[in-house]
């Protein structure tokens, strides 16, 4: 039988890495974009076999920064996913970019390649705060990119943007938000900061050099969102993710529903045929390990059928419209209502959880609270 799944491609290049990023990506190694491309096709190339009853529904090309790379290589890359794998006509193919690393020609033939949805990194309108976060494009450079994108025919646009930053105010948030929304943008990811470690940001925390939003003007931020972004027609589906009908990202809701997916790369991770597994994080090795003829994994786990269970709970009580019922049944064979009847029990009287018709979701304040809700689940 045809089984469909996603297919992520990683660009582990930056101009320069923002001081909150944690992601495998490096700034200073343009000598290896093309050496590291040949690679990426290389790797491609040896699922050919492995996925030849599979079917890819989207692509996602993500980083990292992959509008570092020319917009022909891109196309290339497209064109050997296409030789290589069956790729569905109708797939969603997605590319992240950042602003002051597109132009008009660029996004062309990028969209002319195939290319159907674009993610445009904002994170914030004021110039101050992109300063704070270290990026390296201004607002005009944002804005550039969408014009740009729009006038080469993308109608399906992503724009990151985050909440929480140092010396961050509810006014700035909610600037930002009204600045993306007048841009006829399809749907927008929202993201509040979280210290990383082994960034500079961690650096500087534990200097007691960066004054964050406290807990409290965080979830004002977070529900702030919601409700302008409902008055502008985005409607949340995910905890972090809001969208014009019929335009969440595909390819994200192949995480959130904990189906198949395949990972090429340095540092991209899959989940295929009952196991997850990493690839090297190093450029190099990664390079070095695919020019072999090797798989770059340097981890695996097998995820057993107690694993799956909590990981498509985990993962599906993000979504606002939470578990299918019917969906549950048809892949464990077991009604979640039955296997979870004292916990979801609780959770309802607590009012974390509500229970539909052939949904279990979680409730605005079960949201907030998902790490506690996650820890009823945990047998």
């Amino acid at each position: 039988m045809m089984r469909e799944l996603g297919l992520y491609l990683h660009f582990p290049f930056c101009k320069q890495k923002c001081f909150y990023c944690d992601f495998p990506s490096y700034a200073g190694m343009e000598e290896w974009m093309e050496p590291y491309l040949a690679a990426l096709i290389d790797e491609l190339k040896s699922w050919e076999q492995p996925l030849r009853n599979n079917q890819i529904k989207t692509i996602f090309l993500g980083g990292g920064t992959p509008t570092l790379f020319h917009g022909e290589q891109i196309r290339h890359l497209l064109e050997a996913c296409r030789d290589y794998l069956d790729v569905s006509e109708s797939a969603e193919i997605t590319i992240e970019g950042n602003p002051g690393t597109v132009d008009f020609e660029k996004l062309s033939i990028l969209h002319e390649a195939g290319v159907n949805r674009l993610s445009m990194g904002l994170q914030a309108w004021q110039p101050r705060l992109l300063k704070t976060l270290g990026r390296i494009h201004s607002r005009q450079d944002w804005l550039d990119a969408i014009l740009w994108a729009q006038k080469a025919g993308f109608d399906n646009i992503n724009v990151d943007i985050m909440f929480g930053l140092p010396g961050q105010t509810l006014d700035e948030w909610r600037e930002t938000i009204e600045e993306v929304c007048k841009r006829d943008i399809q749907h927008v990811s929202t993201y509040s900061l979280k210290i990383e470690e082994g960034t500079p940001f961690q650096r500087r925390f534990h200097e007691g050099k960066l004054a964050l939003p406290s807990e409290e003007e965080e979830r004002e931020m977070y529900h702030t969102a919601i409700g302008l972004f409902r008055e502008h027609g985005l409607w949340q589906y995910e905890i972090s993710n809001f969208a014009k009908e019929g335009r969440e990202c595909r390819h994200n809701l192949i995480y959130w529903n904990n189906e198949w997916y395949i990972g090429c790369g340095a540092g991209a991770h899959s989940y295929f045929n009952g196991e997850r597994f990493s690839n090297t994080a190093h450029i190099k090795d990664y390079i070095a390990a695919v020019g072999q003829g090797q798989r770059p994994v340097v981890q695996r786990e097998v995820i057993d059928r107690e694993d799956e269970i909590f990981e498509t709970i985990m993962l599906g009580l993000r979504l606002i419209r939470g578990i299918q019922k019917t969906s549950f049944f048809r892949r464990f064979g077991v009604q979640i209502t039955d296997l979870f009847h004292d916990e979801i029990k609780l959770l309802k009287e607590e009012g974390l959880m509500e229970e539909g018709e052939d949904s279990v979701f979680l409730t605005l304040r079960g949201l907030d609270l998902q790490n506690t809700v996650l820890l009823t689940f945990m047998k």
